[in-house]
């Protein structure tokens, strides 16, 4: 019972912090800046008047309610975010050759401060030294260069962390950079191990350990959290510009729940890029640990070497998309072979002697 209260617990938390508590913060906002304009200054003054419980009451139901509809909707909000839903294929196609250029980019800037400092250690190679004179008449890098060298080792740091946002496939670019944030923590699975986690989501969840669940599902509410954020402020600056062809509108309060919110909305966005390094974390562990307890469960045996174990993940991810196929009995090979004899006698206890005289 107590292992089922955790659980509980731990679900509503998540919920919580990633979707209720910006709602409720947007709501309030609306509330503050937006309401006013549309109710006449008589029942304007009641509202405040009924008194700040029932004002509360109303808030925290509202945002109950409003936040448990973004957090049933999360699934389309993320693919608008990411570029998968409602982006017409014209601008999808822009998206991807920007990223695909920002990626390419980084590596060189990253490769170009590499070379460099072999080049001062005298360690150069022929084909590097060659690479170098490349990346250094590179126009498009140039600019960055400059400041690349004047970077400390942590804010070079950095600029590995920025490139580690992006899947290690170009083919698996996104056109947005939170699509690619959320994307490379998808094919961590696949690239290392051909596990595909889409795939065995629930599977892997299922046999990995509680702690790195958990360490997923509170990565993840961090990022849900300036995503319901985001929305919000969206909704807001849509009924404050509504709220202008009100009868007396507020102009002053209008004006800055239309300018405040526009202004954050960018700073949100790149508050949940950066929230996704800690859900990504999380995933490489859960792929990590989860791995062997999966297998097992499957009645599978990892094999001894990677390139094995690839093979029959595979397999595996293929089989559970996939209709069934006579290939599939490949599979044998990695499967857990029954034991050869009896099953070993197991002593009577004492109550179980007593019980039989």
């Amino acid at each position: 019972m107590g292992d089922i209260a955790r659980s509980a617990l731990g679900g509503a938390w998540t919920v919580l912090v990633g979707w209720l508590l910006p709602t409720a913060l947007n709501v309030s906002l609306f509330i503050l800046a937006v309401l006013p304009s549309l109710h006449t200054p008589g029942k304007t003054a009641g509202l405040w008047s009924e008194g700040v419980t029932h004002l509360s009451a109303g808030v925290l139901g509202v945002s109950v309610l409003l936040g448990l509809a973004l957090c049933a909707l999360q699934t389309p909000l993320y693919r608008v975010l990411e570029g998968y839903m409602l982006w017409p294929n014209a601008l999808y196609e822009r998206g991807r050759t920007r990223r695909r250029q920002a990626k390419h980019d980084l590596q060189d800037r990253l490769t170009l401060i590499r070379l460099e400092r072999q080049e001062q250690k005298g360690q150069l190679a022929p084909e590097d030294a060659a690479q170098l004179t490349t990346l250094r008449a590179n126009p498009r890098i140039a600019a960055d260069a400059a400041k690349d060298r004047q970077r400390t080792a942590v804010q070079r740091a950095l600029l590995r962390e920025r490139l580690a946002r992006y899947p290690v496939d170009d083919a698996q670019l996104a056109p947005t950079k939170l699509g690619n944030a959320i994307r490379r923590l998808e094919e961590y699975g696949y690239d290392r191990f051909r596990l595909d986690t889409q795939v065995m989501w629930n599977e892997l969840t299922g046999n990995a350990p509680e702690q790195v669940r958990r360490q997923v599902d509170l990565a993840r509410a961090n990022v849900d959290f300036f995503v319901a954020l985001l929305y919000g402020h969206c909704a807001v600056i849509l009924t404050a510009t509504a709220a202008l062809a009100a009868a007396r509108p507020d102009l002053p309060r209008l004006f800055a729940a239309v300018v405040a919110p526009a202004l954050l909305i960018p700073v949100w966005y790149r508050a949940a890029v950066a929230a996704t390094d800690e859900w990504s974390a999380a995933v490489r562990a859960l792929v990590n640990t989860g791995r062997k307890p999966l297998a097992a469960s499957l009645g599978l045996l990892l094999p001894g070497e990677l390139a094995g174990e690839r093979e029959m993940w595979a397999m595996v991810s293929k089989m559970s998309r996939l209709p069934h196929h006579e290939r599939a009995a490949a599979l044998d090979t990695f499967r857990e072979k029954p034991r050869e004899g009896p099953p070993p006698l197991v002593e009577n206890s004492d109550a179980d002697r007593n019980a039989q005289s």
